[in-house]
């Protein structure tokens, strides 16, 4: 079973120092990771992250040079398992339901175990499993 919850939204920025800004002149509470090259923010239900949009589109496992032309939008969507070994178990069940795996389960330098795939309509989704990420009684992800 694939948790039915969204932990995190990414948007690809093609200029993250200045729409960091632009969330941190909204008021927006970051979290501590943040910085001028990944940051977090924290909002109601999910936490919404900004990467820069060649470095997700490669950890997604789409060559960069064919990001626009494959439809990537930039922004990814996440949901984060509770165990490691559930990022290769649900990414059988999007597989089976026929999903486009665009990275097989690998393990993250950051410590964790990932996977992206495409919905039918190549929306992109990552799941993943971080050792540190903390959920509320909902199962929302408040932290990683």
């Amino acid at each position: 079973m694939i948790p039915q919850r969204i932990s995190l939204i990414t948007i690809g920025a093609k200029n993250l120092p200045a729409l960091r800004s632009f969330y941190q002149r909204l008021v927006w509470e970051e979290t501590e990771i943040s910085s001028d090259q990944y940051a977090v923010f924290k909002t109601a239900g999910v936490l919404l992250s900004l990467f820069p949009i060649e470095e997700l589109a490669k950890d997604a496992g789409i060559p960069v040079e064919e990001a626009a032309k494959s439809g990537f939008s930039g922004i990814t969507l996440a949901i984060n398992v509770d165990k490691k070994e559930d990022v290769d178990h649900a990414i059988e069940l999007v597989r089976e339901a026929g999903g486009t795996i665009l990275r097989e389960p690998s393990d993250a330098f950051w410590g964790g175990r990932t996977s992206y795939f495409t919905d039918p309509e190549n929306n992109c989704w990552e799941l993943a499993w971080n050792p540190d990420s903390v959920f509320d009684e909902r199962g929302a992800m408040i932290s990683f």
